[in-house]
């Protein structure tokens, strides 16, 4: 495919918000308490940091700031400033930092317990918007795989228009009919999709929830051969019940 040539710099926006949800059953308080301390482990500060630094080099971005913080009791963010190249080799001005809010990288996570029934869910939610040639497209493939979630949810949008040569405005630069057409095909078959897309506004969104379900993958500090049969069942139907109600977006109860 040809490229389109541009009259200055290309000024469409492209904005991915990238949602995951990972599910546990921890019977008792403390197992809870354990699990939470093990995701603000794995998903610290710093293991968010990587995450996202891979992210800026797979779409070919160059960082200009970090910014991490890590929570009491727990959770973490990061937020990382990007351009297409490097355009300066002494400290960055403040006006450059206010030209960059369309071109950033972004992670909260959120852990959480339900006070009663045992189920625990681990959110983060990743935005990557840019500005320019360089697309957020290009990392959906290391975005959930770094995650391997139950649940995930994808949103994206290009804004503003860009001009060629010729003076005519181009609202989009790439073609596009669904974020699945940037998903590799062995994590679709991994999954059930459902999309709403609105072409027209450059609007995309994709749900996506693993098919397959494997009973020891769902519990912490426990195996399901050591449940009773009626035990096995239900938390087998209240685990997927969990995640059917956060891919839906309502309670089925």
């Amino acid at each position: 495919m040809d490229k389109l040539r541009l009259h200055g710099f290309n000024n469409l926006t492209k904005s991915l918000s990238f949602n995951i949800y990972d599910i546990c059953y921890a019977r008792t308080h403390e197992q809870r308490r354990a699990y939470i301390s093990y995701l603000d482990e794995v998903f610290n500060a710093d293991r968010l940091t990587q995450i996202l630094t891979e992210v800026s080099d797979i779409i070919g971005a160059q960082i200009l700031n970090v910014a991490r913080q890590d929570y009491e009791p727990e959770g973490a963010s990061v937020t990382i400033l990007i351009a297409e190249e490097s355009a300066y080799e002494t400290p960055l001005p403040d006006a450059v930092v206010g030209h960059l809010d369309k071109s950033h990288i972004t992670v909260h996570t959120y852990p959480e317990f339900h006070p009663d029934d045992g189920i625990s869910t681990f959110r983060a939610d990743i935005d990557v918007s840019t500005c320019g040639l360089i697309s957020p497209l290009k990392a959906l493939d290391h975005l959930i795989r770094s995650f391997e979630s139950d649940v995930v949810t994808l949103d994206y949008r290009v804004r503003g228009f860009t001009r060629d040569v010729d003076g005519n405005k181009h609202f989009i630069d790439h073609k596009i009919a669904s974020i699945q057409d940037y998903i590799p095909a062995d994590i679709r078959d991994r999954y059930q999709m459902v999309d709403v897309n609105v072409l027209s506004e450059r609007i995309f969104h994709t749900k996506m929830r693993l098919t397959e379900f494997d009973l020891d993958e769902y519990l912490f500090a426990e195996n399901a051969a050591d449940l009773t049969d009626a035990e096995a069942e239900r938390l087998t139907a209240r685990i997927a019940g969990e995640i059917t109600d956060i891919f839906y977006g309502r309670n089925f109860d």
